[in-house]
């Protein structure tokens, strides 16, 4: 079949990846000049499924609730009458129960174990290198009140699967040497041997080389689509500002402009965009982590991408603002500094600020929506570099009709 993705990020080129490799025509058609410019090219650089615990929750409706009135917060919101924002929000109040935040967290918890093994079969596959490293991450606490709460949350997913160790303060710096100058300053930690890092752009560039030359993917950049040629419930072509692009079946990934499109076809895919900031900063091979970790307390998250420190923070509901300024980035600083004394020098820091496709539950969405031959495969928030090559498969093999690995019960769309 003659198949169409729309959208080059990580998650769209994998998904042409798998789908090239079961013997079909594939395009690719990106706005941007390249692969991963949108919210593929800089997130926190970690593929965890250690951080599947769905955001919608109790706890976390208090603070969306208190984010609106206070900015010191890891949630920021700025308050919009924008329909789609006032929908979003009533799907998530209606996800914040106990039960909903269980099923969610667990149907993230098993994409991304799926997800975790298709990431590192591929690997094997292609040879492909992205600065990656399979040495766990450390989830660390500042104080026992948080650390105590953090573990109830991590022993939910490690009952589930998740090899966990709680550590003490002395483990946690054997672990990670790089922390030694705040030992003191650290209640301990969760370290989940299971999570990785790795750079998603450099991965996705990587990829899709790879399935350029191996199999023909054709990219198309500097591409915008525009809408979808619907006649007797099937997408006949894809609309572009360079013209139609015919099709056998279409896969829908814009990140957060999925739900932009789908609109236009009268689908309704609740992704919202949620934006987050990352600086990335070289860093002597001596100095700093070895390893992937997240500063619970600050809530903000790092890895080590060879000779390069990622920081990344922040989930602020701003609509589709892409800016920044100096001041988003000072508290990412100020911890880096704290955290690895002489480590980094932020006058080299490249900034960016990105949107994450947010749906209420969490919970990405793929498969076949209302027309017989459009897919989704959308809406994986924050954790898109996790899950996109155990999506990628799922929808290959739900294009190619086959009987996909992995359990797709709370996975796929419901009109």
């Amino acid at each position: 079949m003659k198949v169409v993705v729309l959208g080059a990020g990580v998650v769209g080129t994998a998904a042409a990846w798998y789908l090239s490799k079961d013997g079909h025509d594939v395009t690719v058609l990106e706005r941007h000049e390249d692969v991963a410019r949108g919210t593929s090219q800089s997130n926190a650089g970690l593929v965890s499924p250690g951080d599947s615990t769905a955001w919608a929750s109790p706890a976390a409706l208090t603070t969306f609730v208190k984010s609106l009135f206070r900015s010191d917060l890891g949630i920021k919101v700025r308050f919009s009458l924008d329909p789609q924002f006032l929908s979003w929000c009533l799907r998530f109040l209606m996800q914040c129960t106990q039960s909903r935040a269980n099923a969610n967290t667990e149907i993230k918890l098993r994409l991304a174990f799926y997800a975790r093994q298709c990431i590192n079969a591929l690997q094997e596959e292609t040879g492909i290198s992205y600065d990656d490293r399979r040495k766990g991450i450390l989830y660390f606490y500042r104080s026992q009140q948080s650390m105590d709460a953090g573990i109830k949350h991590m022993q939910y997913i490690a009952e589930r699967g998740l090899a966990i160790e709680v550590v003490d303060r002395e483990r946690l710096v054997a672990l990670e040497p790089g922390l030694a100058a705040v030992k003191h300053q650290l209640a301990g930690g969760v370290y989940s041997s299971m999570d990785q890092t790795g750079d998603s752009s450099l991965f996705t560039r990587s990829l899709a080389e790879q399935a350029r030359v191996r199999h023909g993917v054709d990219f198309r950049f500097g591409t915008t689509v525009t809408g979808l040629d619907v006649q007797g419930g099937r997408v006949k072509a894809v609309l572009t500002d360079r013209g139609p692009v015919s099709c056998d079946a279409v896969v829908l990934s814009l990140g957060p402009e999925s739900a932009l499109l789908a609109r236009k076809i009268g689908i309704d895919v609740p992704v919202y965009p949620v934006k987050g900031y990352t600086a990335t900063l070289p860093i002597d091979a001596d100095k700093g982590p070895t390893m992937g970790g997240v500063d619970e307390d600050r809530l903000i998250a790092y890895s080590r991408l060879g000779n390069r420190l990622r920081l990344a923070s922040t989930a602020e509901f701003a609509g589709y603002d892409r800016s920044f300024k100096p001041a988003d980035f000072a508290t990412m600083f100020r911890t880096a500094h704290d955290l690895f004394p002489g480590a980094i020098d932020e006058t080299k820091a490249v900034l960016w600020s990105g949107l994450r496709p947010m749906m209420p539950g969490s919970v990405p969405v793929h498969g076949q929506a209302r027309y017989e031959n459009l897919f989704l495969d959308t809406g994986h928030g924050h954790v898109g570099w996790t899950m996109a090559c155990g999506s990628g498969k799922l929808v290959a093999d739900l294009v190619s009709g086959r009987k996909p690995e992995i359990d797709t019960a709370g996975l796929l769309y419901r009109n």
